[in-house]
């Protein structure tokens, strides 16, 4: 008798080998490119460099979508951006030598800001590896070394089938708590030559979560119930986290005042009876939270602008949520938390008991009413108009792109961010030439949505070339760009401390022109009529240019 599973056709050993075989020339390139489409990436910045063609090519016959900015830097600053607000990896491709070192000052943003940057790199050939000098094109003794310091872990596959773990390793590091960009590397031949590794299919790469342990948050939930003047400092580690929401429902729980860092701006609402906002660097701010007998810290390592120039000393208890171990009491003693802040504050909530203040908004209202009252002594009203125009023009969901140039300096502590996530500044590391290429960035995540760029003339000159960038993707990005003639924060510094400035004056273009040269719509605009020009230059698509001209100034510092 013959049964139906006995008429069944079985492959050949040698049908199944052929079915398994790979494809015919597909390289080390493809492997990078399958192994970030298996992980969940859709986009990729960077530059082509001709040791990384391989890579560039695999990208190409991909469904990737490529983003190439016009230099390292930049598409640096791009991918940074395209982190913070998706929250997701995001791969940096990036060529040898001088392709490489030119992205330093982005990832050193990058890791400043906690961005999950994969910063993919070529290498001289195999054969050139090992510090000798042999003169290959892009040569470097060490080229992870110049790298090791900046990003949070190095990867280096010298082989192909060291690819996909080495991609699947820097992934699940780059978005650990607390996310923070990597380096991998891979040598020219290695990415060029032909492999048999099958479709890479299914990698796994899960960050691990950073709990707390249980004695530290019932210690802390005990001293927070029990405090009589608790406040708390929110920084940006609450906005990576996605905690905004628990931050509000623990404030409110204890009655406790909360203050946001600059990196931390939306994480708390603005207006809420609560909220001290964010005016880190006045003197009656740090009064009050040296006044706290309890403080909680958390998503911040008390830096240099967090404190008020390090003029800040608390005298009460400080609790510290912080997923950056090396921050965890770097600057002040304390009951340190080393956790994600969702997952300390969420820790909290579950453990401490309410606490009624009906008092706290009355000292919220006298320290902002105090903080006021000084400014009013100050001829600064024309930047507090600035800022009052943008926040209007500009739509409560659309992302912002601060450079280091005055008016930014005002929008770390006026600016009214309305949601956690949208306001974005270079204020980690501190570099120029941020805003704009960011914006291009966070417009690639978000498309459809209006994104605003805002820099100085000379911190715009370090960009111009990615006006050809917005241009070729049509990128939603009004660029404001406030012309006061040259580096106007150094120009005041200068002043203040020397007596005299030096090259800080600066010979520019008309931004107008040069950007229209580009087919970018710009334009001149003033103080009076900003609000209205900024709201029609972000209601229209594609880019846009809007310049102003006029010399702003600082408010007077507290901790001098």
């Amino acid at each position: 008798m013959t049964h139906d599973h006995d008429l069944v056709l079985r492959p050949t050993e040698a049908q199944t080998a052929a079915a398994l075989a790979p494809p015919p020339g597909r390289t080390g390139g493809d492997l990078v490119v399958e192994t970030l489409r298996s992980l969940g990436a859709t986009t990729v910045f960077g530059l082509p460099g001709q040791h990384a063609l391989a890579v560039f090519d695999a990208v190409g016959r991909s469904d990737l979508r490529l983003i190439t900015l016009r230099t390292e830097n930049n598409a640096g600053f791009a991918a940074d951006a395209y982190g913070r607000i998706t929250g997701e990896a995001v791969p940096l491709l990036l060529s040898t030598g001088p392709g490489a070192l030119m992205a330093l000052p982005a990832l050193a943003e990058a890791a400043a800001a906690s961005s999950p940057v994969i910063a993919i790199s070529s290498q001289v050939p195999v054969a050139g590896l090992g510090g000798g000098r042999q003169g290959y094109l892009h040569e470097l003794r060490d080229q992870s070394a110049s790298f090791r310091e900046v990003v949070k872990s190095v990867h280096v596959a010298r082989t192909p089938s060291q690819i996909p773990s080495v991609v699947a390793a820097a992934w699940e590091s780059a978005l650990t708590a607390p996310h923070g960009p990597v380096w991998v590397e891979i040598p020219e031949d290695v990415l060029r030559s032909e492999t048999l590794i099958p479709q890479v299919t299914g990698m796994d790469a899960t960050p691990h979560e950073l709990a707390p342990r249980p004695e530290l948050t019932a210690l802390a939930a005990h001293w927070l119930s029990r405090a009589s003047r608790p406040v708390i400092i929110a920084g940006g580690g609450v906005i990576r986290a996605d905690a905004a929401g628990k931050l509000k429902q623990l404030a409110e729980r204890l009655h406790a005042p909360v203050v946001t860092t600059f990196g931390g701006k939306g994480a708390f609402p603005w207006t809420h009876p609560l909220s001290l906002q964010s005016w880190l660097e006045d003197r009656h701010m740090t009064d009050f939270l040296e006044d706290a007998d309890v403080l909680l810290v958390v998503g911040s390592g008390l830096g240099e602008l967090s404190s008020n120039y390090h003029t800040f000393f608390p005298e009460g208890r400080v609790i510290q949520i912080e997923a950056d171990l090396g921050k965890l009491e770097s600057n002040h003693a304390g009951l340190g938390i080393h956790a994600d802040a969702r997952l300390g504050l969420q820790a909290l909530l579950e453990t401490v008991a309410e606490r009624e203040d009906p008092y706290a908004p009355d000292r919220v209202r006298m320290v902002l009413s105090a903080i006021a009252d000084r400014l009013s002594g100050q001829d600064v009203a024309l930047e507090q108009e600035l800022l009052t125009s943008i926040r209007a023009a500009l739509p409560a969901r659309s992302p912002s792109f601060w450079d280091m140039t005055i008016l930014s300096y005002w929008a770390w502590s006026a600016f009214d961010a309305k949601h956690p996530n949208t306001m974005h500044s270079a204020q980690g590391a501190g570099g120029l030439g941020y805003a704009f290429p960011a914006a291009l960035g966070a417009a690639v995540a978000e498309p459809g949505t209006p994104v605003l760029a805002v820099s100085g003339d000379g911190g715009a000159m370090y960009s111009i070339a990615d006006l050809a960038t917005a241009k070729q993707h049509d990128l939603a990005v009004t660029w404001l760009i406030v012309d006061d003639g040259g580096y106007g924060i150094l120009r005041e510094y200068m002043t203040d401390s020397f007596g005299r400035a030096t090259a800080t004056d600066l010979t520019r273009p008309d931004f107008v022109a040069l950007a229209q040269s580009f087919g970018v719509p710009a334009s001149t605009t003033t103080a009076e009529s900003l609000r209205e020009d900024l709201s029609k230059s972000l209601s229209e698509p594609g880019p846009s240019v809007l310049v102003l001209p006029t010399a702003l100034k600082m408010f007077a510092p507290t901790h001098v």
